[in-house]
């Protein structure tokens, strides 16, 4: 039997430039968010399956998990997502942390699901959770932190909207004024969630099915059609209007712009799939038209730690796959060719490898990242292989070059040669990597 050379279905191989892309998307994300303080952590990626059966989402319960019994029998899940994971991390310490807590997380995450544009089965996600605050100040830092990722790559807030909405004020619009029950809110919620992915007729037949006989006669699925066709405030309903709710996000669009975020909006239609959030909850769209999507989502979760019986504790989070990152910064053309790790590669001309190892010691000391072909091939295939890496210096060392201590350097860019000391060879490769006008305000 021949073995197959692709992936898993939905995972992706990560060869040395695609690794080195994801190293520098990662790298931005830790940046970013360790500026406003933040601590990174990490978990098993194996978690009991009871861990998402009370408040995940039942579609990625059902639906999406890679669930299994482990050799003792117990139900196990390969994790979907993180945010019951922390939370089981900060209840285990709820008495010992120092609030507010500021932790984020670069998981790997495995869902079951139908591989498509921006989806994948297998992803990492960047998540960023704030514990510990109850007022609308840690919303106001998380989206803060949203908009500072995207635009640590150069985006603009004419690429992208955040949209905002709240769970209590879809409860209400849900319970009190259109009557349904818990149970059917729930149901309605996660339908309203999956709406843009539907005909609308089906949507609307769907929604009709979830209702009682007199409901329908009371026309409760036109009064909800009514509501979420609403765009701004003031074309809810004067009742709806009312609700506290309501002011707290006409609150929090204005603390948004006024902190320098203009591209914000309400969106009554912004659900979020998970049973956890609390409150006011956030995505960020894709602006583009051959990208128009959700590209980062989170909210405020008060109660989910509660479920591991310790106090409840405020919180507010984020979740940003890297797949739908990727998307975007193609599409917007914000994406780098990351330079290769290796500064220099070292070919030595003749017998001289174990003398000249003497200096490559040296030059990896002086912090370079110094590659040696030891091929013993001819030189034209040598300078092949560093030309083909993308490696911008070569070295030959030879006999006479390490009994002048002058070396041969080569720059495959620009085609030319010098000869130099070990000292004067770190110094031009060191400016080569971080040129000196990247410092010049510093």
């Amino acid at each position: 039997m021949t073995l197959s050379t692709q992936p898993y279905k939905g995972a992706r191989d990560f060869y040395p430039p695609a690794k080195r892309l994801q190293k520098y998307i990662f790298s931005k994300l830790r940046e970013t968010v360790e500026r406003y303080g933040y601590e990174e952590y990490d978990a098993p990626i194996l978690e009991p399956l009871e861990l998402y059966l009370t408040k995940t989402s039942e579609e990625i319960v059902n639906e999406q998990t890679y669930a299994f019994e482990d050799r003792a029998g117990r139900k196990v899940v390969i994790r979907p997502e993180m945010t019951p994971t922390v939370s089981r991390m900060v209840a285990a310490r709820r008495q010992e942390l120092s609030y507010p807590l500021r932790w984020y997380s670069i998981p790997n995450l495995w869902r079951y699901e139908r591989p498509q544009h921006g989806r994948l089965r297998e992803h990492w996600q960047l998540n960023v959770d704030l514990f510990g605050i109850e007022d609308k100040t840690a919303e106001l830092e998380i989206i803060t932190i949203a908009d500072a990722i995207f635009r640590s790559f150069g985006a603009k807030h004419a690429m992208y909207t955040i949209k905002l909405n709240s769970r209590k004020f879809v409860d209400h619009v849900l319970i009190d004024y259109l009557g349904l029950d818990a149970v059917q809110a729930s149901s309605m919620r996660r339908l309203i969630d999956r709406q843009q992915r539907m005909d609308r007729a089906d949507f609307i037949a769907q929604a009709d099915a979830l209702c009682h006989q007199n409901q329908r006669e009371d026309g409760v699925v036109e009064k909800m059609l009514d509501v979420l066709a609403a765009k701004r405030f003031t074309a809810l309903p004067q009742k709806l209007q009312k609700h506290p709710s309501i002011t707290e996000l006409q609150n929090m669009l204005t603390l948004l712009i006024d902190a320098g975020i203009s591209n914000v909006e309400f969106d009554i239609t912004l659900m979020r799939g998970f049973d956890y959030y609390t409150d006011i909850v956030f995505e960020l769209f894709d602006k583009h038209p051959d990208n128009n999507r959700s590209i980062l989502g989170g909210g405020r979760y008060d109660g989910l730690i509660s479920l591991f019986g310790v106090e409840p504790l405020p919180t507010v989070g984020f979740g940003l796959g890297d797949v739908t990152l990727a998307n975007f910064l193609e599409i917007h053309e914000l994406l780098p060719k990351p330079p290769i790790e290796t500064d220099l590669y070292v070919i030595p001309i003749g017998d001289v490898l174990l003398q000249a190892q003497t200096v490559i010691d040296e030059l990896r000391k002086n912090g370079l990242n110094v590659a040696v072909d030891l091929s013993k091939r001819k030189l034209d295939k040598q300078l092949s292989v560093a030309d083909k890496k993308g490696i911008p210096y070569v070295l030959l060392v030879g006999q006479k070059e390490l009994t002048d201590q002058h070396y041969t350097l080569k720059n495959l860019a620009k085609g030319t040669e010098e000869k130099h000391s070990v000292a004067r060879l770190v110094s031009i490769i060191k400016d080569y990597r971080h040129p000196k006008a990247e410092f010049e305000d510093s």
